[in-house]
C-alpha cells in the first residue's frame, strides 16, 4: 500500500495571470470524448520542491478560469494514517495560504477554500478492508482529533462513490479519501478542486450581494426624511444595472458548467460531482443567492420609486410651481387693479 496527501487552497487572484502549461488529466475511467472540453482547463504557473517538517513534497501554483489561484501541495506518505497527520495537514494548508498571499492572492484568510485528499494506492482486494480503521478515516475527513460518535462516523462514510469493484471515493466538507489500486485519481482530484472553486465563487457572489444590500441601506438611511431630491437617481439606476450584471454573470458562470456536466450523462465524473455538490450544498448556495438577488432588485426598485424623483417628475413639479407663481402674479395684479380703481 502507498499513500499520498494532497492539500490545496483556492483564492481569487488580485489580477489576471498569464496562462502557463495546460494540465492534462489522463484517466482509465470511462468518459465521453467531449469531457475534457467541458471541465474548465487548469494551467500550471510554477512547480517547486518544498519541505514541511521532515517531509519533502511538491508545490504547484495553478491558475483557474476566470481569475483564481490554486496552490496544491503533494506529499508521498507511506502510512496515511500516521498519528500526527491532522496537524501535518494543517501545516501544509497554512503553507499554501501564505504562499498564495505572496503571489498576489486576495483575501486568502477570509475568502478562500481549502481541502485535502488522502490517496491510497497499490493495494489488493476491496478498499472496504480499510474500514477496520473507519473511526480514523472519518476523523481525517473532518479534520477532527476528538473521537466521533458511531452515528456520525456512519453518516460521514455514507457519502461515497464506488465505480470499479476495487476503488472507492469518500467525500466530506473538509476532505476526501480516494482508494484506487492503480493510482487513477487525477480526474477525481480535479473534480474536487472544481467543486471547491464553484463553492468559492458562490461565496464571493454572496458577499457582493450583501455589500450592495448594505450600500442601498446606507443611501436610504442618509437621505433626509422629508426630501426625495437628495437621493440621486443615478446612484439607484447604476445599482440596478450592476444587479442585472450580477444576475447575468451568476447564470453564465455557474449554470453553464453544471449544464455541460449534466450532458455527460450517468458517467463516473457526473455522479462524483453531484455527490460532492450535495456535500457542499451547492444547490442551497445557488438558491440562497438567487433569493438575495431577487430581494436586492426589489429593494432597488422600491428605493427608485419612493426615494428618488426622475427628471420627468422634476420637470412636472417645476412646471406646476411655475403655474402657481403665475397665478399668484395674476392675483397680485388683480388686487392692485382693484385697489387703484377704488381709490382713483
Amino acid at each position: 500500500m502507498k499513500g499520498k496527501l494532497i492539500s490545496f487552497v483556492i483564492c481569487e487572484a488580485s489580477e489576471a495571470k498569464t496562462k502557463g502549461e495546460a494540465v492534462e488529466i489522463p484517466t482509465l475511467k470511462s468518459a465521453p470524448h467531449y469531457f475534457a472540453k467541458t471541465v474548465p482547463q487548469q494551467f500550471i504557473l510554477s512547480q517547486d520542491e518544498i519541505k514541511i517538517g521532515s517531509r519533502t513534497g511538491t508545490l504547484f501554483l495553478k491558475t483557474c478560469p476566470p481569475n483564481f489561484f490554486l496552490a496544491e501541495a503533494r506529499f508521498d506518505i507511506s502510512d496515511i494514517f500516521f498519528e500526527d497527520v491532522v496537524s501535518f495537514k494543517e501545516e501544509v494548508i497554512n503553507y499554501c495560504g501564505e504562499y498564495l498571499k505572496k503571489r498576489g492572492g486576495k483575501e486568502v484568510d477570509e475568502l478562500s477554500e481549502e481541502y485535502t485528499a488522502y490517496i491510497v494506492t497499490d493495494y489488493a482486494g476491496d478498499p472496504e478492508k480499510f474500514f477496520s480503521n473507519k473511526e480514523r478515516i472519518a476523523g481525517l475527513l473532518k479534520s477532527e482529533k476528538l473521537p466521533l460518535d458511531p452515528k456520525e462516523i456512519e453518516y460521514t462514510l455514507s457519502f461515497q462513490l464506488k465505480y470499479a469493484k476495487d476503488d472507492l471515493v469518500l467525500v466530506d466538507w473538509d476532505g476526501a479519501f480516494i482508494f484506487d489500486p492503480g493510482g487513477d485519481y487525477e480526474s477525481t482530484l480535479e473534480l474536487l478542486e472544481l467543486a471547491n472553486l464553484q463553492l468559492l465563487r458562490y461565496r464571493i457572489l454572496d458577499k457582493e450581494v450583501d455589500q450592495r444590500l448594505q450600500r442601498i441601506s446606507r443611501l436610504i438611511e442618509k437621505a433626509p426624511a422629508r426630501s426625495k431630491f437628495f437621493l440621486k437617481p443615478g446612484d439607484i439606476h447604476q445599482a440596478l444595472r450592476l444587479t442585472t450584471f450580477l444576475r447575468s454573470r451568476s447564470i453564465s458562470d455557474f449554470q453553464a458548467l453544471e449544464r455541460e456536466i449534466k450532458l455527460i450523462g450517468d458517467w463516473y465524473s457526473t455522479r462524483l460531482y453531484e455527490l460532492v455538490g450535495k456535500k457542499f450544498r451547492l444547490d442551497e448556495w445557488r438558491t440562497a443567492i438567487k433569493d438575495k438577488l431577487d430581494s436586492l432588485e426589489d429593494v432597488y426598485t422600491i428605493a427608485s420609486e419612493n426615494f428618488t424623483i426622475s427628471w420627468g417628475q422634476r420637470s412636472r413639479i417645476i412646471e406646476l410651481v411655475g403655474w402657481y407663481v403665475l397665478l399668484l402674479g395674476w392675483l397680485v395684479l388683480l388686487v392692485l387693479d382693484i385697489y387703484f380703481y377704488k381709490f382713483d
